[in-house]
């Protein structure tokens, strides 16, 4: 991915320094090495059992139940796409369709993760005519909605434990529910405080400028100019997108939900849907973290912690885990490459950018 310069420019690929290529290679190798490590070691290890009694059930799982998995998760992916076709004027449910199982693809596969998804949707819109402000955009606004309905699920389910009165709720649990509702309310306030008044965006863009300033001396735009500049792209998107984002993010984590209690009762798990939810809500929460590859082998052994504790069987609770990670998460990779295959095939539109210089020569002309 070309990285965008603050006067709107691409640097070329060539201008990354050495140093921070060989970083990013080890960084990646880090991530894929400690997700490998806490997938093969950690699940039967936090589950208190082994691989070979994990198998044992999974060789269990009926061909059918596998076809609807997969099913769902096709289902859950076309959810989010009204997430991005809110957060992207002109982009249509097909395109964003590509353009997620191909950015899933590669940010669940190679080192990076994030960045390495976000490059592939640069990569692929700007392909097709979408103009390099559209689609930062897009990948700022959604951020900030997946990061807000990440914190919100075990924020939601503490609270519905703690009105089904169960009284066997984990102090970690409550400890989480309580950070994600603090963390997730500063950066609701601060993201509506930009959007609502010019003066709140320069006062937070000073505050950040001077904290940010001491830490990065090499800016080419300051914060305060960058956020006041960011307000009024990000205002028009979340003034006429926000339903249609929200209402797609709810159906992608509620469509991944039901999965996630098919896989429970395909391995013979048999808890109460408040425990499994907040289960969930865990993996989902953790999938933001960025040590791994779309917090692989992190959100597996997090969820196993919580199942077990609730009294989940040791084999049948990592082979839930296992289960929903292989169609939620490597299946990914398989569809990625049908979308690669459409995206190839699409037609494809110059960027705004490059239509827009001949015409004004041609009117200087």
């Amino acid at each position: 991915m070309t990285v965008e310069a603050a006067d709107g420019r691409a640097d070329g690929p060539g201008t990354r320094p050495p140093r921070s290529r060989l970083r990013t290679v080890v960084q990646g190798a880090f991530g894929l090495g400690l997700a490998a490590f806490l997938l093969a070691w950690g699940v039967p290890h936090f589950a208190k059992t082994s691989w070979s009694k994990i198998w044992d059930v999974l060789t269990q799982v009926p061909t059918g139940t596998a076809l609807v998995l997969l099913s769902g998760v096709v289902v859950g992916l076309y959810c989010y796409t009204f997430t991005l076709t809110g957060s992207m004027r002109g982009l249509r449910h097909w395109q964003a369709l590509i353009v997620n199982v191909a950015g899933s693809s590669v940010g669940n596969l190679l080192p990076g993760g994030g960045a390495a998804g976000l490059a592939a949707t640069y990569t692929i819109c700007r392909s097709w005519g979408f103009s390099r402000r559209d689609i930062s955009t897009s990948a700022i606004v959604t951020g900030v909605w997946n990061v807000l309905a990440r914190i919100a699920l075990p924020v939601l389910a503490i609270l519905g434990l703690l009105a089904g009165n169960d009284q066997d709720v984990p102090n970690k649990l409550e400890d989480l529910a309580v950070a994600g509702a603090l963390t997730g309310s500063v950066i609701l306030l601060v993201f509506v405080s930009i959007l609502a008044s010019e003066r709140a965006a320069i006062a937070i863009g000073q505050g950040l400028d001077k904290v940010i300033g001491r830490l990065w001396k090499r800016r080419s735009m300051g914060v305060r100019t960058l956020v006041v500049d960011l307000r009024a792209r990000i205002n028009d998107v979340v003034r006429t997108g926000w339903l249609s984002m929200t209402l797609g993010l709810s159906g992608f984590f509620g469509v991944y939900y039901l999965l996630f209690l098919l896989c429970a009762h395909t391995t013979g798990v048999d808890l109460p849907y408040g425990q499994l939810f907040a289960a969930y809500a865990i993996g989902r929460l953790l999938t933001a973290v960025g040590v791994t590859p779309g917090g692989l082998g992190v959100t597996e052994a997090a969820t196993t912690v919580a199942l077990v504790g609730w009294g989940a069987g040791s084999a049948e609770a990592g082979a839930t885990v296992v289960l929903f990670s292989l169609f939620t998460h490597f299946m990914e990779i398989p569809l990625g490459a049908l979308g690669w295959l459409a995206w190839s095939m699409s037609p494809k539109k110059a960027p705004v950018e490059e239509t827009a210089a001949p015409a004004e020569e041609s009117l200087d002309g």
